[in-house]
């Protein structure tokens, strides 16, 4: 029986666990929280952060020596790239190189990358100071984005106009960089979409192909908070097509030929161009429950395969159907959570695939900067992606969610 690590063992993770012991894999979960919900479920457990690199390897490579032989390592909904990476590297196992993690963990490389290897990209450029700030927003005739470097989650990542201080907007954004760098980027108009594909020898399988909601850029400015998505794509086939292509060339310049890639692309009038591109499965329920239910694909299941050297079909990662099915999230008044009631008989229906809520009563719901300060969600299917997007968005509108100010 192989021995899967998985380096993280948050709430969105647990499918993931569930899925690799029913597949008859043993599990062992890596994270810094006791309390981790994936503690639950795994067989069995290393405390260290998902961004401790050297503590999680330490460990692991104990594991490895005195408890059972790990035969692979992944994460599942966590960006942790260098950590996985090094551990597969040390135990000499199947996995994304330390360059590949390297790319995937700053976005300012990952373009730059690009940008040499020929993949369409936006404009984009360090940027060193607030002053430094102040003169590209004045030079550039578009609209920008600022983000930091190596964040994850939209933390730090702004939309900035004339509106928005630059001064604050610099400092905001580096505030949420490790490495305390800052990139812009320009806004790109058009369709936004989610990808996710499964790379096996060097061919891209892209199962994962979600139409992002931005409806509230506005509601929230200058923070980028996206309100879910949904599948079936409203692209064309032939649009489909050019940004499967991009998201598989994407995976190859990074390097990475067997193993997951989860792209953001924008598709503009000049075509499909990279925002980013993720080595590793995805979060926001899109792989562990979207994804399957959309397609039919096991795209979890086979890259658990890949990295535990387990065989995987081209057969195992076409799509079988397409169904569909939509994410929204709830955005409630700030304040101390009081309670959460549901005014309708929504929750025992068929059409309803998951849902849950990441604040608890006597918990503050902090006011929406990034994806990490998202109340709720609501998973719902339909006849169409319209459908779905409706039924999602009545559940949430069935909610009485109370709140009173922070003192």
């Amino acid at each position: 029986m192989k021995t899967l690590l998985i380096i993280s063992g948050g709430l969105e993770a647990v499918p993931g666990i569930q899925h690799a012991k029913g597949m008859g894999f043993k599990t062992v979960v890596s994270d810094g929280n006791l309390d981790a919900p994936g503690f639950k479920y795994s067989d069995y457990q290393i405390v260290a952060s998902t961004y401790d690199i050297e503590e999680t390897l330490k460990l692991a490579l104990q594991f490895n020596e005195q408890v059972r032989p790990i035969d692979g390592v992944i994460s599942v909904a966590a960006d942790v790239p260098m950590t996985v990476a090094k551990v597969a590297e040390a135990l000499k196992l199947p996995g994304i190189s330390m360059q590949t993690a390297q790319l995937s963990s700053d976005k300012f490389l990952m373009k730059k990358h690009f940008a040499e290897q020929g993949i369409s990209v936006p404009w984009f450029a360090i940027v060193e100071s607030a002053s430094h700030l102040k003169k590209v927003m004045s030079e550039k005739d578009f609209s920008l984005i600022i983000k930091p470097v190596d964040s994850r989650g939209a933390r730090g990542v702004l939309k900035l106009s004339d509106a928005v201080d630059f001064n604050w907007a610099y400092d905001y954004s580096r505030s949420y960089s490790p490495s305390r760098k800052v990139m812009v980027e320009e806004f790109l108009s058009g369709p936004q979409i989610s990808t996710e594909s499964v790379m096996l020898n060097g061919k891209g399988f892209t199962s994962g192909f979600s139409d992002r909601n931005y409806e509230y850029l506005e509601r929230f400015s200058p923070f980028v908070v996206e309100n879910g998505g949904q599948m079936p794509s409203a692209l064309s086939a032939t649009e489909r097509q050019q940004v499967s292509t991009l998201a598989e060339k994407a995976a190859l310049a990074m390097g990475i030929t067997n193993g997951t890639a989860k792209g953001d692309l924008v598709l503009t009038p000049e075509g499909p161009k990279v925002i980013e591109m993720a080595a590793r499965l995805s979060g926001g329920w899109f792989c562990t429950n979207q994804i399957p239910y959309a397609t039919g694909v096991d795209l979890m299941g086979a890259a658990f395969k890949i990295v535990l050297n387990e065989p995987v079909t081209e057969a195992e990662l076409i799509p079988k159907f397409q169904k569909a099915v939509a994410v929204r999230y709830f955005f409630p008044e700030p304040g101390i959570l009081k309670s959460v009631r549901c005014q309708a008989d929504y929750l025992d229906c068929e059409w309803l695939l998951r849902s849950g809520f990441f604040v608890f009563p006597g918990e503050e719901i902090e006011p929406v900067s990034d994806h990490t300060k998202r109340f709720g969600f609501v998973i719902a299917t339909g006849q169409d992606a319209s459908q779905a997007i409706d039924r999602a968005q009545k559940l949430i509108d069935s909610y009485k969610i109370e709140t009173e100010a922070c003192n």
